[in-house]
């Protein structure tokens, strides 16, 4: 900051000084004050507010001049904010208070942006991990003579494991990837259900779908959560019952397996929950529960040890919680 600069942004101020001088030499002049003391007590006035001035412009650049040298050394320029000494003046006080609110919740927004870089990086590097499992045992088929069966499991494993990928990508940026049109539930569950046949055949698991309903919701989205639900069935209920009911909105998807510990239930959306014992990423359950904010949908779940789970969805425009309104009509 020049002395130019400074002598500009206290230009009103300086008015205000002259015109107090001015008048003051006026009423002194024709009081019949001494002309000595006339002169003398402006000349003092004058200094005292040019030196006034000056002080204030150095004083002014050294604290611009620490904080400059301050934030060039900083590596993270936003904490800059914690760092700035607290001002005399009560205003810049204020303004000061209001800043330092802005950039404690600007530090707190970088943060969370970190944390969630962080976790999405590190769930993307398990699912590398886990996606090398089926394309090793495809080149160990490949080796051995290629059971074509065995080989469309581990494939069907493998292009699951891609789908969670791309759809936990897609949490990032929900209003480019949800397209709600109307929908056949049975349609959507059926298809679903096809398209893990691989894995239900090798787990001698038994699949029922009873009903239908119309909704309105995103299909691709629908269909990867029964689809989750069937994979988790298929890895850790081997030779169990899935019933898949829809009626009035509700789509409850229940097998008859081992079941959920009680302690553990209350965690199982939780991101990279797995469970005592279990492997994998822990993000599929996590998916389906974010997935079922973001569409409105309602999600429950209830569970016996070594009696079964059942997870139930219910679809906002059948959710009596939810109450629409129509050509200014409540129904």
């Amino acid at each position: 900051m020049k002395l130019r600069e400074y002598l500009a942004s206290k230009a009103i101020s300086l008015c205000f000084t002259a015109i107090a001088a001015a008048l003051w030499g006026v009423f002194a002049y024709l009081t019949g004050a001494n002309a000595a003391l006339l002169w003398g007590s402006i000349v003092f006035f004058t200094a005292t507010v040019i030196l006034r001035h000056i002080l204030g412009f150095v004083f002014a650049k050294n604290r611009l001049e620490k904080l400059s040298r301050t934030k060039d050394v900083l590596s993270r320029k936003y904490l800059l904010g914690e760092l700035i000494p607290a001002p005399y003046d009560a205003t810049e006080r204020e303004y000061f208070e209001i800043m330092k609110e802005i950039s404690r919740s600007a530090i707190g927004a970088v943060e969370d942006n970190e944390r969630e870089k962080k976790e999405y990086f590190d769930s993307v590097e398990k699912w590398i991990h886990e996606i090398k499992t089926p394309l090793t045992a495809c080149s160990l088929i490949c080796d051995n003579g290629g059971d074509v069966a065995k080989l469309r499991r581990e494939l069907k494993k493998a292009d699951n494991l891609t789908d969670t990928v791309l759809q936990y990508a897609r949490l990032r940026s929900p209003e480019h990837d949800t397209a709600v049109t109307e929908i056949s539930a049975a349609k959507i569950i059926n298809d679903a259900v096809k398209s893990q046949c691989e894995l239900l055949t090798a787990a001698k698991i038994r699949v029922e779908v009873i009903g239908d309903f119309t909704a309105h919701t995103d299909g691709k989205a629908l269909a990867f959560m029964i689809k989750q639900l069937i994979i988790n069935c298929a890895k850790y209920c081997a030779g169990c019952k899935i019933t898949i009911t829809a009626r009035d909105g509700v789509i409850t998807f229940s097998d008859n397996g081992s079941g959920i510990a009680a302690h553990e239930l209350p965690r199982i959306f939780d991101r990279g929950f797995t469970g005592g014992g279990k492997t994998g990423t822990g993000m599929g359950l996590y998916i389906v529960s974010q997935l079922c904010e973001r569409l409105s949908v309602s999600l429950d779940v209830a569970s016996r040890e070594n009696v079964g789970t059942s997870f139930t969805f219910t679809f906002p425009e059948y959710n009596e919680n939810v109450i629409s309104v129509q050509n200014g009509v409540r129904q």
